[in-house]
């Protein structure tokens, strides 16, 4: 069932039922709305150098990245301009199968034919040996629906599956990551001087397809130019100036936010139910996927509650679904409005 699909689906359900448990919403800026920071008033001018070099600092990283920090529109529009330098380089790419539609649509607008691995209950990096191609793999960190971040162990396969080739790169999409710096898992993929990494304010700031930066590896002036020559608007620069400057504490308060529905979610899930949602996904900070291990047919049918069908990601053989904690049921209380004098 494609995500439109269900959504028309959903709508039904809940209109036919009052009792289901409404646990498959998916939009976060509409849930957290509240928490979005205002756009600036000025018109002033903001450079991308001085960004890349905020960016850098905000997630401790060395400030001499500079150069190699390009700021873009977000992952989206960076994975636009890496893909279709992956086209120009024939390169081999593999895609998560069961994490974000959007990965492949891009992938093959840019015209290339990409592989797939699937994440879901559990990620199972590529078997296939190194070609002599250049080879990229795209993994999600944190990753949803998986919802948590990869594990040492996947980590280490990951370091692995690099150093099979050195024509092997990793895409990583750290756009779920809300802390700063970036996880454990994250900097020791950086530090292979293998990884381009992919991070916007959509998550953190909830402000979509605005401002992101692509930290790319030591090596890749050609990406470098594309950026360069395709940036951000004056005005979204001045809007990720705003965010990253007035509104640093925004990530913090959106993973609070998440924490507390992710709690009311869990106060309201029949015991078997929560029992069946991994600790690791149940305890990530700032969160709101949740895989289980019950198809989302019988979760609706015995237990009221309706979930996401895995395949509303992608391509899966899994049989769980996915549990989502943005529903307005798990939002704050509004106060009790005063008496009137």
């Amino acid at each position: 069932m494609r995500f439109d699909e269900f959504q028309e689906f959903r709508q039904r359900q809940l209109s036919a039922s009052s009792s289901l448990l409404d646990a498959a919403e998916t939009n976060v800026y509409r849930a957290l709305a509240p928490l979005r920071p205002e756009p600036p008033a000025d018109t002033r001018t903001v450079y991308r150098c001085d960004l890349a070099r905020a960016w850098l600092r905000r997630y401790e990283l060395p400030e001499e990245w500079s150069r190699r920090a390009m700021v873009c529109r977000g992952v989206r529009h960076g994975l636009e301009v890496v893909f279709h330098r992956l086209r120009a380089e024939q390169a081999r790419l593999w895609l998560p199968a069961d994490v974000y539609p959007v990965y492949f649509e891009l992938a093959r607008a840019a015209g290339l034919a990409p592989a797939s691995y699937p994440t879901l209950p559990a990620p199972v990096l590529p078997s296939s040996p190194a070609d002599g191609r250049p080879e990229y793999l795209l993994l999600a960190n944190p990753s949803k629906p998986l919802g948590r971040y990869l594990s040492d162990a996947e980590c280490a396969a990951v370091v692995s599956w690099l150093g099979e080739s050195p024509h092997r790169r990793v895409l990583i999409d750290s756009v779920y990551d809300l802390g700063a710096p970036f996880a454990a898992g994250t900097r020791r993929l950086l530090d292979t001087g293998r990884a381009i990494l992919l991070h916007s304010v959509t998550k953190g700031w909830l402000w979509p397809r605005t401002f992101g930066v692509v930290l790319l590896g030591p090596e890749q002036s050609e990406l470098a130019e594309a950026f360069r020559a395709d940036p951000p608007t004056p005005a979204q620069l001045r809007l990720a100036d705003r965010l990253l400057t007035e509104h640093g504490d925004a990530p913090r308060q959106v993973a609070a936010e998440l924490a507390a529905r992710a709690d009311r979610l869990f106060d309201r899930l029949p015991d078997e139910v929560l029992g069946a949602i991994p600790t690791a996904s149940r305890t990530s900070p700032g969160n709101y996927f949740f895989p289980v291990d019950i198809p989302a047919e019988t979760l609706q049918r015995e237990y009221g509650v309706l979930a996401l069908p895995v395949g509303v990601f992608g391509e899966s053989n899994w049989s769980g679904s996915i549990l989502t904690s943005l529903a307005g049921t798990f939002g704050p209380t509004p106060a009790p409005e005063s008496a009137p004098r």
